[in-house]
This record gives C-alpha cells, structure tokens and sequence, in this order.
C-alpha cells in the first residue's frame, strides 16, 4: 500500500484554511489550477511510496516509538509559499523545530523498518493546496496568503495515511486518504485499526 506519515489538521484549521483557499479561488487564472480538496489537506512527514504488507508491524511499532519520544507541540497555519511554478502551498508557524524533528524521526523509523526511502532532505513544513500542469506564475496567490493566519492547535497524534490514486480516469479526480495508523505524542500508547482487528 501506497502510505505517508502525517500531522493532519483539526476541523477548525481546515474551515479555516478553505475560506482563504476560497478567496484564492476567486483571482484571475486560477481555473487553471487544480485545487487540492479539503481531504488531502496534510502536513507531510515522512513519504514511504508503496510499502509491502510484511513491513506494517514493524513500521506501526517504529512509529510508535517515534511519536511517543516526541511531546505534544503547538501550530497554526500560517502564510504561504511556492515551489517553482509547479506548487502552491500554505506554511505554518509555531512548533517548527518540534514538527522538523517528529519528521526526522517518522523517516528514521521507516528506514529502520526497512522502508525504501527516498533521499533524505531538510524538512519544511507545508500543506499543498494547488498545482499547476503548466508554468502558472503563483506570486499573485502567495502574496495574496501573506496575511493569512490561522488559530493554533496543540499537535498530539501522528498519523500514518494510505493514498489510494485515482483509478477511474475522470479529469479532476483526486487521490483518497484514509487513516490506517495513529499514535498520540509524549508518554501514551496508541494503536492502529489494524492492531485493533488483531
């Protein structure tokens, strides 16, 4: 299965972040974008691409590890940037140092499990909120989140999601994103669905 590890935003962070998106929506030559749904609103920590079932166990213990050597932190969304002219992205602010390290750990522990990791590269924080299949100038877009600024939440589970790609061929389809794995932050002990059904 195709799995990331994650920090995934509250409810509120997300209604938060839709009305902005929204606003972005309505400037000159964003149908030309395609707009990144609310269920793929993530930040990423760790990219694994397809793990082989016989890793799970490993993995999910590893990850508990991670998570519980790691305290709970505080974030908000915050701002915005872009990669090249390719990728839209919303920032965040707070805890950066603790979500850098959570992030070094999820990869860790996904080596240490045997996971085929990409290159290892500084973590930075974002949450992907549109690309573009052609050279579109972003500025307009990341200057118009420069003020953007969401209310903080308190980050304390770590969560390890499957993406399922689109399979049907219909333009516009996105990727499906189900949680198959969660550990709280700090000294608890957390379980997955798939330990649960064990």
């Amino acid at each position: 299965m195709r799995l990331f590890a994650a920090v995934l935003p509250p409810a509120r962070a997300v209604d938060e972040l839709a009305l902005a998106v929204d606003r972005l929506r309505s400037l000159p030559g964003s149908e030309g974008l395609r707009w990144t749904g609310r269920a793929g609103w993530h930040f990423t920590l760790a990219f694994m691409g397809e793990v082989e079932d016989g890793l799970l166990p490993e993995l999910h213990e590893r990850l508990g590890r991670a998570a519980r050597r790691t305290h709970p932190f505080a974030l908000r969304l915050h701002a915005g940037g872009r990669f090249g002219q390719r990728a839209l992205w919303v920032g965040a602010a707070g805890g950066l140092e603790e979500m850098r390290l959570l992030a070094e750990r999820t990869d860790a522990a996904a080596r240490r499990a045997g996971v085929s990791m990409q290159e290892h590269r500084r973590y930075q924080a974002h949450l992907t909120i549109a690309r573009s299949r052609d050279e579109a100038d972003l500025r307009p877009y990341v200057e118009a989140l420069e003020a953007f600024e969401g209310t903080p939440w308190e980050v304390a589970e770590l969560s390890l999601v499957r993406s399922n790609l689109p399979v049907s061929g219909v333009p516009g389809e996105q990727p499906r994103y189900e949680t198959v794995g969660s550990w709280p932050l700090g000294d608890g002990t957390g379980s997955s669905p798939l330990e649960r059904a064990s």
